[in-house]
């Protein structure tokens, strides 16, 4: 059955809106412990967190604490309001501080100085999927910590839903986000 409505672009379907989404979690639709996102108006399920990945967030999310010095607020693994109809969950954001500290709602692309995703098992929807949404909302730099290869990928200049300036950052070297002059990660440490 996978496929057949991609085959069928005339069905209407029904997208959910954030609130849609947000009313199903609220009313416990959603088994505790689900991982899902709404992407484009659609429920996706995420890949379950592995251990790898988790110490991965944790390494970047210690070395980002010992530098920003207030520069930044940090969240991690939460929600990201793109539009009406998409509310991805990276695994790491660095915006710009508020004094509500985003508590009053959720932060936008125009909020983001720094997104990053640690990618295993989801590299394939990290960039098939993931990357050119954010290009398409504007979010201006997105790493994809890649642990199958090993790197850094880095991706800046949004435009539509491709970017313009894109690295690989290996092993050996530092990487610093355009925003936040001065926060340098060696690859070495995030990736232990």
């Amino acid at each position: 059955m996978d496929g057949l409505l991609e085959r069928a672009p005339w069905v209407k379907r029904h997208k959910l809106d954030v609130r849609d989404y947000h009313r199903m979690g609220e009313a416990g639709i959603f088994a505790e412990g689900t991982r899902v996102e709404l992407i484009e108006g659609e429920i996706v399920d995420m890949a379950p967190i592995g251990s790898e990945h988790t110490g991965t967030v944790t390494s970047l999310t210690e070395a980002i604490y010992a530098t920003i010095a207030g520069r930044a607020t940090v969240a991690v693994q939460s929600p990201l309001r793109l539009s009406e109809f998409s509310e991805p969950e990276p695994d790491l954001l660095l915006l710009k501080p508020r004094a509500d500290r985003y508590r009053s709602e959720h932060p936008t692309a125009a909020d983001v100085l720094l997104l990053i995703e640690v990618a295993n098992t989801s590299l394939r929807y990290d960039r098939d999927v993931k990357l050119p949404l954010y290009a398409k909302h504007g979010v201006p730099e997105v790493w994809i910590v890649n642990l199958t290869e090993g790197l850094i990928e880095v991706y800046r200049d949004p435009k539509d839903e491709a970017w313009l300036t894109t690295r690989r950052v290996m092993p050996g070297e530092t990487v610093e986000p355009a925003a936040l002059p001065g926060l340098r990660l060696a690859v070495d440490a995030v990736l232990g």
